[in-house]
């Protein structure tokens, strides 16, 4: 069965935090505020509703990406898979559902933002890796900067 694809539109909380885990590999976790916005025909004016925090957790050269490119009070698009991780507290089991992202963007409504491909130090020949790697890779290897006004 395939993955079930969620998608947010939100400002980052705070600036991506990048964070190696012991073999090396790159993660980055955003908080991400998801608020609706309406309009109260009572004061005329626009609202936004209380938000949703998501946790958004990035892996490998997105995570990298997604640390140089982005800051706090960036508005982002996030595409993922919500997956449910339980910890122990207070000896009580605890769970807490976060974003796995594939990927993520700039959301233009308010920005404006320059496009730069990340660069590879060494990509091995196409036929040496599996197919579906090289389309993840492919499609990791372009970041957005966010230019701020």
């Amino acid at each position: 069965m395939p993955n079930s694809s969620t998608f947010i539109i939100g400002n980052l909380a705070d600036d991506p935090e990048l964070r190696f885990t012991p073999n090396g590999q790159a993660v980055a976790r955003l908080r991400v505020a998801v608020s609706e916005r309406y309009y109260d025909t009572g004061t005329k004016e626009w609202k936004d509703r209380n938000p949703n925090w998501y946790t958004v957790n990035c892996w490998r050269q997105l995570a990298e990406n997604v640390s140089e490119s982005f800051r706090r009070g960036d508005r982002v698009i996030v595409v993922g898979d919500m997956r449910q991780r339980t910890y122990e507290k207070d000896d009580e089991t605890r769970y807490v559902w976060e974003l796995e992202a594939r990927e993520i963007g700039a959301a233009l409504m308010y920005a404006t933002a320059t496009v730069k491909r990340a660069t590879r130090e060494k990509a091995a020949p196409k036929d040496e890796e599996p197919a579906d790697e090289v389309s993840t890779r492919r499609a990791s290897s372009t970041k957005s900067r966010t230019t701020r006004t």
